[in-house]
């Protein structure tokens, strides 16, 4: 399984880029970020 963590600034970028990811059952989103500081604080907890 290979976890990923979305970073974009815009919402609907990451809402799009979850949904192609979502059709490989070997990728699972973890969390999302809107900025580099939430990025961090989202890795740090997934």
């Amino acid at each position: 399984m290979v976890r990923v963590v979305l970073a974009d600034d815009e919402a609907v970028v990451r809402a799009g880029v979850r949904m192609i990811l979502s059709a490989d059952p070997e990728i699972e989103v973890v969390a999302e970020a809107a900025d580099g500081r939430e990025l961090v604080e989202a890795v740090r907890a997934a």
